[in-house]
Formats: C-alpha cells, structure tokens, sequence
C-alpha cells in the first residue's frame, strides 16, 4: 500500500505542505505560554471583606489573648443553633466571624479547636470551619470524642 503525502496538484505541478515548522513553531508558543503562566489562586490575590453591608457586630469583651493558647468553638443545637467561643453564646454565624476577624486581627497564629454536639450537621460544622479559614486563621482542628 502507497503511504499518501500530504501535496495538492495544481495543474502538473505539485505542492507539498511541509509541517516541521509549524509544529516548532506551535511547542515554542506551548512553552512560552507555560513559562509566563501564573498559577496562583485568584482568592488570594484579591483583598476580600467578608462584611457585608448591614452585617451585625458582637460586641463581646475580648480575653487577655496573650494566655490564650487555643480558641474553642462549640457548636450546640437545642431549638436553634448556637456557638460558644471562650464563654461566650453567640445565635447567628456573622457574630462569630466577627469575633474571630478581631482576634485573628490582634494574634494571627492562634489554633481553633471545634467541637460539635452529636445532633449538629455536618454542614453547620463545615460553615464554621470556612469562616476560620475567610478570616485567616489557618490552625484549625476538630474535637474528637
């Protein structure tokens, strides 16, 4: 069997399409399109506030966070949903962000530990954890029975 070539007649005469260098040129735009991409979530490169307008604030008393060693959140749910942080009871997921936006402000380092009743969903207890992550503290684990 003849292999075919790539060639178009024009009248008797024949043209070859020749395509070594349009496969060079083609890996040398690859390879500098892979060179100056930039890998980087567009999440942190952005500034983001998570407030939205109209957003209440807790107006708790903060504790010394110089002998504070770890933040525990536990999450209860008796006729509503409700978060304790460090002894205080708070009845909508905004105040605790908040809070925890204040103490991430003036200790960044700090470790979260949250502990969910047995009749919290796990959806709650991801919400939670999400809004530890939006407002930077990074140090969060889960209370294991």
């Amino acid at each position: 069997m003849k292999s075919r070539k790539h060639s178009q007649h024009y009248g008797s005469k024949t043209a070859e399409i020749k395509m070594t260098p349009m496969i060079d040129v083609i890996f040398l735009l690859l390879v500098f399109f892979v060179c100056t991409a930039n890998f980087t979530p567009p999440e942190e490169i952005l500034p983001m506030d998570a407030s939205l307008p109209g957003s209440v604030v807790a107006d708790v008393r903060l504790p010394d966070l110089e002998n504070l060693d770890v933040i525990e959140i536990k999450i209860e749910l008796d006729h509503a949903l409700t978060w304790h942080v460090m002894d205080s009871r708070f009845t909508t997921l905004q105040e605790v962000h908040s809070l925890l936006h204040t103490i991430h402000s003036i200790r960044s380092n700090i470790p979260v530990i949250i502990e969910s009743a047995d009749n919290v969903s796990i959806e709650n207890v991801i919400d939670l954890y999400d809004v530890c992550r939006r407002v930077g503290l990074l140090r969060v684990q889960f209370a294991a029975d």
